[in-house]
């Protein structure tokens, strides 16, 4: 199978969808590799190395995208790639279609078999291929808060771990799964009052066993969230439901119990968000203020952390894109590696112009075709 990736083009993106040890791999396989001049600069990694790696290094993105049949990225495709996608090719990457109606729109135009990440599934409803990236989101999520609260960043000037005499700062986590967990944790750390919210009795008992009496656990009700927020300094949004929007739980009116300079840390802003006035934001400009409440809604957090972000993300996409790659020359093609593997099927939102996931085409209004049918 050809296989190609290119340099990400969204704001501030340094991640790469294939480190040169990946090409090895896939090489290795017997499979083609087509790399974008300078796709790795973002980690330190050189054409040389991927030409090392038996990479075939290509002058742009168009003629990857023009000659690949399977396309490994990180982020969405832009709209700029969207338009040079055709039928018959598997794009597999981040997608979180269901605040994105536009890029459904193209990607199902297209023609294209897009196979998301983040809908990818593994034993116990765990989301493998989400559960780096929600690791590094989660940790960053305490680093972004704690310069959003310095003054000079617009926020309440508190010391998360305040010092010998002075209260730490309060930090609520709506949340409690991987990118909640790495939250508290890092929190914790610093030294913070960390209190962490979940529906979950199970979560909430796993978490109250880990962090001991490090972290207080309530459940999350409305009546509980309206009652920490209103004394928290940090507030971490870490909720998710797989494929779908993420649910609203603080509202406008919320934001005005809260003290002035706090900050809202919205990591779900890549399925819409769980604040009503979060809105995504970038690494140039990663912070606005509502109502005195200091929100960061970054949607790509972890390319700010590049080369740490890649190696963990592409230590669980390459054994899938092998899968995919492998089975593309048996019978069936690559729609084999699907139909004998129901957690990476999990994964396909888009084939042929057809939605093909529960979750997105709920969230966007469309007509769900089942996965089976559209494997047939």
């Amino acid at each position: 199978m050809r296989i190609g990736t290119v340099r990400e083009i969204k704001n501030h993106e340094y991640r790469v969808g294939l480190t040169p040890e990946s090409v090895r791999e896939l090489v290795a396989h017997g499979h083609e590799v087509l790399v974008e001049s300078g796709a790795g600069l973002g980690i330190g990694a050189r054409d040389t190395d991927y030409a090392g790696a038996g990479a075939t290094i290509v002058p742009d993105a168009a003629e990857v995208f023009g000659r690949a049949d399977l396309l490994v990225k990180v982020k969405e495709p832009q709209a700029a790639e969207r338009a040079l996608l055709r039928p018959g090719q598997v794009l597999f990457t981040y997608l979180h279609l269901a605040p994105d109606p536009q890029q459904a729109a193209d990607l199902l135009r297209s023609g294209v078999s897009a196979i998301a990440y983040e809908t990818v599934t593994g034993a116990g409803r765990s989301l493998p291929l989400l559960k780096p990236m929600s690791q590094v989101a989660g940790r960053m999520s305490i680093q972004a808060g704690a310069t959003a609260l310095e003054k000079a960043h617009g926020g309440r000037g508190v010391l998360l771990g305040g010092v010998p005499g002075v209260l730490p700062g309060k930090v609520v986590v709506l949340g409690g799964g991987v990118v909640g967990f790495n939250a508290a944790q890092m929190a914790v750390g610093l030294g913070a009052d960390v209190t962490v919210l979940d529906r979950d009795p199970e979560v909430l008992e796993r978490l109250g066993i880990h962090f001991e009496s490090r972290a207080k656990t309530r459940f999350a009700n409305q009546a509980n969230i309206a009652e920490v927020i209103c004394e928290a300094d940090l507030v971490i949004g870490a909720v998710l439901v797989p494929g779908a929007s993420a649910p609203r739980l603080v509202t406008r009116g919320m934001l005005g119990c809260m003290k002035q300079g706090a900050v809202l840390v919205d990591v779900a802003i890549d399925q819409g968000g769980c604040f009503e006035t979060s809105h995504p934001t970038t690494h140039d400009a990663p912070t606005f203020v509502v109502d005195g409440i200091v929100h960061y809604c970054v949607a790509n957090m972890p390319g700010a952390v590049a080369r740490t972000s890649t190696y963990a993300l592409n230590n669980v996409t390459l054994p899938h894109a092998l899968r995919i790659a492998d089975a593309s020359g048996g019978p069936g093609g690559w729609r084999a590696a699907l139909r004998s593997d129901p957690h990476l099927a999990a994964g396909l939102n888009i084939h042929a112009g057809a939605i093909t996931h529960g979750a997105v085409a709920e969230a966007l209004g469309l007509e769900l075709t089942p996965l089976e049918q559209a494997l047939a």
